[in-house]
């Protein structure tokens, strides 16, 4: 492909915005794993006025629009850029809260977006979207159930000098909801390119295996169970079309995917099998190691990962099984580790 606007993933428009704005541009990408696993964002990129209704098992959720319309999964970038940075603060042990303070060329370098003076209209407008869309689930975050109904945020700002109308200051709240799910680690890291995918449903797929699929060998998914997951208001052939080319074009982050008669298949591209007597080499998620820490206090989180993969060669040699949820296993192994060992 020549044409360069013709190729399946955008350009990185800001390679080097990393060096020089490591706290924020930098931030591992995260997104809340309710979000990854149920269809509240729509896809189009026209304004929504109807309410969505999706039910999955003893799942429901009612998106309702505000006059400017649901919003969409590209709004939901501002969220992916909020949670990646209350996490990092989290991490580091510097003060975070619900309320966010932010830099609009920080966050559309962030994203991958351009920074014109158009740019900076259309982030208002997604706020504009975020602030009026309601939810009413019952969707779990911290490890409760129960029925809400809230907003995506719970408002937002931009402040400007009197004197020129320069914009100092954007900020937004997020919602107790949210929140909570921040709290109790359900967040997941998007691969970078994430924000370079052209189309809603290429995103709001890699997110599904991202979330399903996770550091697995493969998952797959029937098809018209995956539109549903998706949200995706197309007509079943063409919502086939569009798995069709990304099975065609391979470019989806992380994850290949293939398609035999409507059953998706995704195959991580990362997946490192174990093989015994030459070192447990599956890699953990960078989430996993937050979640250590808090299981083993005081402890050097590294030296921890050392013993488990030992131990678990060790099961290998005597003919048992692997770990099949190795972070799972991993956190429990240093929680173990600080009973024994005590905490530090």
């Amino acid at each position: 492909m020549s044409d360069r606007s013709k190729a399946p993933l955008l350009p990185d428009r800001h390679p080097q915005a990393n060096l020089f704005v490591c706290d924020v541009a930098d931030a591992v990408i995260k997104s809340d794993m309710a979000s990854m696993e149920h269809p509240i964002f729509t896809l189009s990129k026209k304004p929504i006025h109807e309410v969505k209704i999706y039910e999955h098992g003893d799942i429901l959720l009612e998106v309702t629009p505000s006059a400017k319309g649901i919003a969409n999964i590209y709004d939901k970038d501002i969220l992916i850029f909020a949670i990646s940075q209350v996490m990092a603060a989290r991490n580091e042990g510097r003060p975070y809260s619900r309320e966010i303070a932010f830099q609009a060329r920080d966050f559309l370098e962030f994203s991958n977006r351009h920074i014109g003076g158009h740019d900076y209209d259309l982030l208002k407008d997604s706020l504009d979207r975020l602030d009026g869309t309601r939810l009413r689930t019952t969707i779990k975050t911290g490890g409760e159930e129960t029925w809400e109904a809230f907003g995506l945020i719970e408002g937002a700002k931009i402040k400007r000098k009197r004197h020129d109308g320069r914009v100092t200051e954007w900020g937004l709240k997020l919602s107790e909801w949210l929140f909570k799910a921040i709290e109790a680690n359900e967040v997941l890291t998007l691969h970078p390119d994430y924000f370079r995918l052209r189309k809603p449903t290429e995103r709001r797929i890699y997110e599904i295996a991202r979330k399903h699929c996770g550091q697995k060998e493969t998952w797959q998914i029937g098809l018209r169970k995956l539109k549903k997951k998706c949200g995706s208001s197309d007509a079943l052939r063409n919502f086939r079309l569009a798995v069709r080319e990304l099975c065609e074009y391979d470019h989806l982050p992380d994850y290949s995917v293939s398609m035999k008669e409507d059953m998706v298949c995704f195959r991580n591209r990362n997946f490192t099998p174990a093989l015994p007597g030459r070192g447990y080499t599956v890699r953990l998620e960078p989430d996993t190691f937050d979640a250590a820490r808090e299981a083993a206090p005081g402890w050097d989180v590294y030296v921890i990962e050392q013993e488990w993969r030992e131990w678990v060669v060790g099961l290998l040699e005597q003919g048992m099984e692997a770990p099949r949820h190795p972070d799972g296993a991993f956190i429990g192994f240093c929680r173990k580790w600080a009973e024994r060992n005590g905490r530090l």
